[in-house]
């Protein structure tokens, strides 16, 4: 998978953009998160749009012990039914994991939701910073009108748990006019 283990990634600070050899992208739709959205007609409806431009990020050796995982995610404007866009969310397999999230640029929130289900947020903003602690389940959502554009690094030991949210959702939805 590597070309060597020192081969260089460019990161693109003002965009988040990711670029070199071993950069891994994904681009998801409307649809991929059928069964995520307050109104899944409205979905359905769109489910060929995209949701992310791209979601790529910089994989670690294979096998490494307390490596760390780098990538962006681009998460562009709009709604679904009254629904911001949002990410998926989820938790880490291994929930004493944490996760560190830097905006580069656009308006959002990141949405924290403990074990007991209590739900707050933070408002991401160019240059914001935010500690994703263990035992939480994270998910950004695009409030503004341009894309959301954020880094994050995370433990490549604590695995992502996506059944868990689509099983159970957050307590608390973004819906237009939501406010903190």
């Amino acid at each position: 998978m590597f070309d060597s283990p020192n081969t260089p990634i460019t990161t693109n600070l003002i965009t988040g953009t990711l670029l070199g050899p071993n950069v891994v992208e994904v681009r998801r739709t409307v649809g991929d998160l059928a069964g995520y959205w307050q109104d899944e007609s409205a979905a359905q409806e769109m489910r060929d749009e995209l949701l992310y431009v791209t979601q790529s990020w910089f994989p670690a050796p294979e096998g490494e012990e307390g490596a760390i995982l780098w990538g962006n995610t681009v998460l562009m404007p709009g709604f679904v039914g009254e629904e911001y866009f949002m990410t998926r969310g989820h938790w880490h397999e291994k929930r004493s994991r944490g996760e560190l999230c830097v905006t580069t640029s656009g308006e959002g929130l990141l949405v924290l939701m403990d074990e007991d289900r209590v739900t707050r947020f933070e408002k991401m903003t160019p240059g914001s910073t935010h500690y994703v602690p263990g035992h939480t389940a994270h998910r950004t959502v695009n409030i503004g009108d341009e894309p959301l554009e954020f880094l994050c690094a995370w433990p490549a030991d604590c695995g992502h748990d996506y059944q868990g949210i689509l099983q159970d959702g957050f307590s608390q939805r973004v819906l237009k006019g939501f406010q903190i």
